[in-house]
């Protein structure tokens, strides 16, 4: 009985920890210019302990500007951008 009380707050304590690091990036996020907020709001759901947060960036970046959504003169600063805010989700 113990085990399983200490199981299910250890999942409770952990999945808070995760929702106030989302909410701490979001909030950076809602500083961002509007190319920034579409890669984040494109990156941030695959966002995951471990993830080569670099890579996952560049690769939606270069996906948004391949489609027209976010413009090629600004995807570099807003790729930055939002990556420092994206980094806050498992920080």
């Amino acid at each position: 009985m113990l085990v399983r009380v200490s199981a299910i707050l250890g999942l409770c304590l952990v999945s808070t920890a995760a929702f106030a690091d989302r909410s701490a990036a979001d909030k950076c996020a809602a500083n961002l210019n509007t190319d920034g907020r579409v890669i984040y709001s494109t990156t941030a759901a695959q966002v995951q302990p471990g993830t080569d947060l670099r890579a996952l960036v560049k690769s939606s970046t270069e996906a948004l500007v391949k489609n027209g959504t976010v413009s090629m003169g600004n995807a570099r600063p807003a790729a930055e951008a939002a990556g420092k805010c994206l980094s806050l989700i498992n920080s």
